[in-house]
């Protein structure tokens, strides 16, 4: 019978030492860093363009919504792999509750489309 407390103590010594390994690394870049401050380093930075307008500016919601749906059809999709693994075993019962699971995004990405919500404007 194994041992699941020694394998508790493996992971737990491998975030140690990942954590030293960061710590470490860390420090010596803050050690080796250069900190001479310029005006061309204490610009504003936006992709290589100059800044126009303010940075508090507001931003319109249909970005957030877009990144969100992105996010949620992206998580769903991650549950395909697991049933794609296991779809001998599975049979037809989990092929009709994959089914229903792909029905209720689809539908879910209709009414996203007809709210126009993954119109990139």
């Amino acid at each position: 019978m194994p041992d699941y407390n020694l394998s508790y103590f493996y992971v737990f010594a491998f975030f140690v030492a990942a954590a030293i390994f960061i710590t470490l690394l860390l420090g010596l870049a803050r050690l080796i860093a250069p900190r001479k401050v310029t005006v061309e380093k204490a610009r504003t930075y936006e992709s290589g363009e100059e800044p126009v307008g303010q940075a508090w500016s507001r931003y319109p919601t249909h970005f957030y919504v877009f990144a969100l749906l992105f996010v949620v059809f992206d998580v769903e999709v991650i549950f395909l792999f697991p049933w794609a693994v296991l779809f001998r075993t599975l049979g037809w019962y989990g092929l009709v509750e994959m089914v229903i699971f792909i029905a209720i995004l689809v539908v879910g990405l209709y009414y996203a489309w007809r709210k126009k919500a993954l119109n990139w404007y």
